[in-house]
């Protein structure tokens, strides 16, 4: 998106703008969405309102090239957007019942559809135009609201008597550590998703190579998910959690020091599998152990706003002052330091399962 409003006259400073709206909504949308979506129970009716609310606000990048009429249209259709995505991670996990374990088979497909849109979009943008990126991105959309009524919603029966308030659950270390964990571990995220590609253009890698290298650690990522079933088997959640921060301290580390070595990077990149994949499945399996009946949704909303919202908008952030500053060895070493913290903070107080009280 960048790109495309480089290519319609916008100035670095009014992408950035746009670009942290965008972000920013994530923070805010997904606990609305989940407070309706609890109260009635139907998760799938919540889903398809958000998604064809942000088909129609998506109408606007079809429509308008000025400032602010793009913010306004990604203002709005972000919202509706963030909104739906923490809903279906509730909706999943309540068709999965006592088969969580399998979650990785269905999210692997998520990164798989990345993976296909990267490729058709990025061929289309070379051998036509950038232009056309409103237009993907709406019939995009379209399919994906579409395809919300192929799901069979079902009411969740709750049971008043047994029911904790939310913010009880909160409160409970083994919650509140796991929220902070994934804050954490989102924020250190953020070098990497903002000057991955710039610090090995510094280094003399080409356009492809780059190219694959990001090809290379969503492939890493869908491996871990489609062994996820197995994998979650054979190892208690907390474990997992541990080992994949552990390693990300290491990718991170690897490219602050090691980026000139192409051997180095790819094997970086396959710890993709681990920072992303493996802590994304394990963290919110926890989520949907802690956050239970009429509290299932806003679980999944506050851990969607927490990490990947406020997480990944504050990482962006830091990494543009500490890139300023420090270049590639401050800013993973930022990340790295801020994942160390989150690896004690789990050691310490994440359990497999909360507290009973």
């Amino acid at each position: 998106m960048g790109l495309y409003f480089q290519s319609i006259g916008l100035t670095a400073i009014e992408i950035g703008q746009l670009l942290a709206v965008l972000l920013s909504t994530k923070i805010i949308a997904p606990n609305i969405w989940g407070w309706l979506a609890d109260r009635s129970g139907l998760p799938m009716r919540w889903v398809r309102l958000a998604t064809g609310l942000a088909l129609l606000f998506a109408v606007g990048l079809l429509w308008f090239e000025s400032f602010w009429g793009l913010f306004f249209t990604i203002l709005f259709f972000s919202f509706f957007w963030h909104a739906s995505l923490p809903q279906f991670e509730s909706y999943t996990f309540g068709c999965l019942g006592d088969e969580k374990h399998r979650y990785g088979e269905i999210r692997l497909w998520g990164s798989v559809g990345f993976i296909v849109a990267v490729l058709l979009v990025g061929w289309q943008v070379e051998h036509f135009s950038i232009i056309w990126l409103p237009i993907d991105l709406f019939v995009l959309l379209a399919v994906v609201w579409l395809s919300t009524y192929l799901l069979k919603d079902q009411k969740r029966i709750h049971h008043p008597p047994f029911s904790v308030g939310f913010l009880q659950i909160l409160k409970q270390p083994a919650v509140w550590s796991l929220l902070l964990v994934s804050f954490l571990m989102q924020l250190s995220h953020g070098v990497y998703y903002a000057f991955f590609t710039i610090h090995l253009n510094s280094l003399g890698y080409d356009n492809t190579t780059i190219a694959w290298l990001w090809a290379l650690g969503v492939m890493a990522e869908v491996a871990v998910f489609y062994w996820m079933s197995v994998i979650f088997k054979r190892h208690t959640v907390r474990f997992l959690i541990l080992l994949s921060l552990a390693l990300t301290i290491v990718r991170w580390l690897m490219n602050a020091y090691l980026a000139d070595s192409l051997m180095w990077m790819l094997l970086a990149q396959l710890l993709h599998a681990a920072s992303f994949g493996l802590f994304h499945a394990a963290a919110i399996h926890l989520i949907d152990d802690y956050f239970k009946g009429k509290h299932h949704g806003k679980g999944q909303a506050i851990f969607a706003a927490s990490s990947h919202g406020l997480g990944g908008a504050l990482g962006m952030l830091i990494a543009g002052y500490a890139w300023t500053i420090g270049g590639a060895e401050l800013s993973y070493g930022l990340s790295a330091f801020a994942v160390a913290i989150s690896f004690i903070v789990a050691y310490r107080w994440i359990r497999t399962e909360p507290s009973k009280n």
